[in-house]
């Protein structure tokens, strides 16, 4: 889509709401000639490393010995 920078000026945040929803270009154009474009922000994904940072809480030895036998030991 395209639009000419003195029909922008004047339609500009009605614009930028169509971008955001529509996500699709807009160029801007001064005298025919591309001269901008507006583009939505997409979403950043959550990095991967680090995802579940805190989200474990550890009670007790988790290397040590424990106190009970266990059939695998017979």
């Amino acid at each position: 889509m395209e639009i000419a920078a003195s029909e922008f000026k004047a339609k500009c945040l009605n614009l930028m709401d169509q971008v955001a929803q529509t996500h699709e270009p807009l160029t801007i154009t001064k005298h025919g000639v591309p001269v901008a474009k507006l583009v939505p922000v997409e979403k950043e994904s959550a990095p991967l490393f680090g995802y579940l940072r805190d989200s474990v809480k550890v009670n007790g030895d988790l290397l040590g010995p424990i106190d009970e036998a266990w059939d695998a030991d017979a």
